[in-house]
């Protein structure tokens, strides 16, 4: 497979955490050498409504390091997507667990966004919906924190490579 495909970033209802993280590694892939550059960061949700907006805060949150997601609307999390992903990139081990349950076949690259973060650091990214803006702004900087271990690892996938 080349790397034309698509990396997923799956949270909840997709309304904060992965249009946060999708824009944030979307951002720092288009940075990288071919074939990551070409890669596709989309997002999606594990009991999401499909196109309700992004919360405000995300929008604040990542407005402030330049990025715009004003236009992202959520999806639900489907087998399409599962089956055209490179990599299924979540913030907790919940989402993991919900998709090796009810995915046929089962992704085999399945990861946690701070999963290769160095250390005994908490790997999962808590959900900040209804919180306040510095809540939102906590959570962008744990995803920001997370991206140089997380595209060192989809460097090392060999679904990505040429």
């Amino acid at each position: 497979m080349s790397a034309s495909g698509t990396i997923v970033v799956v949270c909840t209802a997709n309304i904060c955490r992965s249009p946060m993280a999708a824009a944030l590694l979307q951002h720092a892939l288009a940075a990288q050498p071919e074939p990551l550059r070409s890669v596709k960061v989309v997002s999606a949700g594990v009991v999401a409504r499909g196109g309700e907006p992004v919360s405000e805060n995300s929008v604040l949150a990542l407005k402030k390091v330049g990025l715009d997601i004003v236009r992202h609307r959520s999806q639900p999390l489907t087998q399409e997507l599962l089956d055209d992903a490179l990599a299924i990139v979540c913030m907790t081990e919940s989402h993991r667990a919900m998709i090796q349950l009810q995915a046929e076949p089962v992704p085999p690259h399945i990861f946690l966004f701070r999963e290769f973060v160095p250390g005994d650091g908490d790997k999962e990214i808590g959900d900040p919906y209804g919180g306040p803006l510095r809540t939102y702004e906590a959570v962008r900087d744990e995803m920001v924190e997370s991206i140089p271990s997380l595209v060192a690892h989809l460097k090392s996938l060999s679904v990505i490579k040429d």
